[in-house]
């Protein structure tokens, strides 16, 4: 693979696939979020509402406790908050890595700036892979949000 794919095939692409990671998980963590903080302050308001007769909004805060705890459990689960903020750490060292290169400044200001590039680059991959590797042997059973290793 010579410089040009391999930074369109492998880096651009890998930068992109960080990038949208981070961008999706950082947008269901605020939607989240947003619900769960709503729900918790409707709570007080409708309690102050509540009659011994008022069967509805009692269900509704109910609910709303059971949509506070649906919520936490998934943000827990799922890491949005965590991952978006890998993600977006891999996307802009991914990128920084670009521009050195690009540029021809140090440490890429050798005689053999590819190879160090791509090394480089891999080591960061593969650190990002291990990582998400070792956090599911804790969790458990996969989700379908690995880094993309295209080769």
């Amino acid at each position: 693979m010579n410089r040009e794919e391999y930074i369109k095939q492998r880096l651009d692409d890998q930068i992109e696939w960080y990038d949208q990671k981070s961008m999706w998980n950082q947008k269901i963590f605020k939607r989240l979020k947003l619900i769960e903080f709503t729900a918790a302050a409707m709570i007080p308001f409708l309690i102050g509402f509540m009659t011994q007769d008022a069967i509805f909004l009692q269900a509704v805060v109910g609910l709303l406790g059971v949509l506070i705890s649906v919520i936490t459990a998934m943000v827990t689960m799922n890491k949005y908050h965590e991952n978006w903020i890998e993600y977006r750490t891999t996307c802009e060292t991914l990128r920084h890595e670009k521009y050195l290169f690009e540029t021809n400044v140090p440490p890429y200001d050798t005689k053999a700036p590819f190879p160090l590039l791509v090394a480089r680059v891999e080591a960061m991959i593969s650190k990002e892979n291990s990582q998400w590797a070792a956090t599911l042997r804790k969790a458990g059973p996969p989700a379908d949000d690995s880094p993309q290793n295209k080769d």
